[in-house]
């Protein structure tokens, strides 16, 4: 799964979380990564116990909440609570592949598997040159740079980097969700069925036959592919 979600953030939070970090302390990024990713990571993030990581994190995941199209890709169970990150000028992230595991801090042991990776950007692309988030497949490297406010959702399996930042400032929140669906490919098919129900329903209405039946198929999956 690849997914942009445009707008995840208002207007008014995106301004807040800016003026909020800009204010922030910084300190190392390689103090939440692994033993592997963390000789390939050069970039700052805000400290777990610095005040804005919980008032920033709770107003990023009361925007998932509310959003339809993360709701309904990513299925979510369980999140682990948003992290805010920035690359300055030439630090970057090389390629590495994210923890299947992570705990959940704060949460008295609780770990949660990695099943999808968002990255929410907090900077615009004319605000830093460099900085591309880079997906790599056997199909080749997709570069990923979106305006403030938005979003990509992809499979934590792949492996990822951080391009150089060669000007400017680069800022995003990033996270990890355990989804209710383990398989990819089951979500996928449970996104796509339940995108089409919510193009039915603008043409027909909620009674008819057409959609009542594929309404019952997504729930029916649902029941056989769900882990709680």
């Amino acid at each position: 799964m690849l997914l942009h979600i445009p707008d995840v953030l208002t207007p008014e939070e995106l301004a807040l979380c800016r003026k909020t970090l800009s204010e922030a302390d910084w300190s190392d990024g390689k103090a939440t990564a692994g033993q592997q990713s963390a000789k390939a990571k050069q970039n700052l993030q805000v400290p777990l116990d610095h005040p804005a990581h919980r008032a920033l994190g709770d107003l990023v995941l009361r925007a998932l909440g509310r959003n339809v199209l993360f709701n309904s890709a990513v299925l979510p169970l369980r999140v682990v609570p948003p992290l805010f990150n920035r690359y300055d000028v030439g630090m970057r992230f090389d390629a590495h592949v994210d923890n299947a595991i992570r705990p959940i801090p704060g949460a008295g042991g609780m770990r949660v598997r990695t099943d999808v990776s968002s990255t929410l950007f907090l900077t615009g692309p004319d605000e830093y040159e460099g900085g591309e988030l880079l997906l790599h497949d056997a199909s080749g490297t997709q570069e990923i740079r979106l305006p403030a406010g938005d979003m990509i959702v992809y499979d934590t399996t792949l492996l990822h980097s951080v391009a150089p930042v060669t000007s400017g400032s680069r800022w995003a929140s990033f996270f990890w969700t355990q989804s209710m669906v383990r398989e990819s490919s089951r979500r996928q098919i449970l996104f796509d069925l339940d995108q089409g129900i919510m193009n039915l329903r603008q043409r027909l209405a909620d009674d008819d036959e057409a959609v009542l039946g594929l309404v019952n198929t997504y729930h029916n999956l649902m029941r056989q592919w769900c882990e709680l």
